[in-house]
C-alpha cells in the first residue's frame, strides 16, 4: 500500500481503507459512593456558611443540627429550599437527610444544605447527576457580601455630601 498523499483523491482513498469508523466518546459513568452505613456525604456551601450533609434511604426525615428541619428553618421558604433537590428528581420522602451547619444566617445555611443534600444525591444514584445539574444544584453559588471600604459608609455607599 502506497502511503504517499498525491491529491485528494488518494486521502479518500486512504481513509476509507484505513481505520474503522471512530465511536463516540461514551458518556462518563460514576459509580456510586456510599459508606459502611449504605450513607453518601457531602459539603455544601453558600454565603458564609457550610453544611455536612449524609443522604441515606428512608422515610423523609430530615434533621439539622440535631433537630427537625420545621424547627430549625422555621420559614417554609427556607425548608422548601431545601425539598427541591428531592421534588426534581422525584425521590420526595425516600431519603433521610443529616446535616451539620455552621456560619452565616439562615438564608445561607439552608442554601449550603440543599447544595449539599443535591451533591450527596448525585453521589448516592449517579444517575440523578443530569438532572440536578441541569437546574443548577450542583453550581456553589459564590455570591458573598461585599466587604466594606475605608472612606466609605458602607461598601460602596459614600458618606453625605455637605455644602455648608
Amino acid at each position: 500500500m502506497n502511503d504517499t498523499v498525491q491529491n485528494l483523491a488518494d486521502l479518500d482513498q486512504l481513509s476509507a481503507e484505513g481505520a474503522a469508523p471512530e465511536a463516540q466518546p461514551a458518556a462518563p459513568t460514576y459509580e456510586p459512593v456510599r459508606d459502611e452505613f449504605g450513607r453518601s456525604y457531602a459539603t455544601g456551601r453558600r454565603k458564609e456558611s457550610a453544611a455536612r450533609v449524609w443522604v441515606k434511604p428512608g422515610s423523609g426525615v430530615v434533621m439539622i443540627n440535631g433537630r427537625p428541619i420545621d424547627q430549625y428553618f422555621a420559614r417554609p421558604v427556607l425548608q422548601m429550599l431545601l425539598h427541591q433537590p428531592f421534588q426534581v428528581t422525584d425521590r420526595l420522602g425516600q431519603f433521610d437527610v443529616m446535616a451539620t451547619v455552621k456560619g452565616g444566617g439562615l438564608s445561607g445555611q439552608a442554601g449550603a444544605v440543599r447544595h449539599g443534600i443535591s451533591r450527596a444525591l448525585s453521589l448516592y444514584e449517579p444517575e440523578l447527576r443530569p438532572a440536578l445539574k441541569k437546574v443548577g444544584f450542583l453550581t456553589r453559588d459564590s455570591r458573598k457580601v461585599e466587604r466594606k471600604k475605608y472612606g466609605r459608609r458602607k461598601a460602596r455607599r459614600s458618606f453625605q455630601f455637605s455644602k455648608r
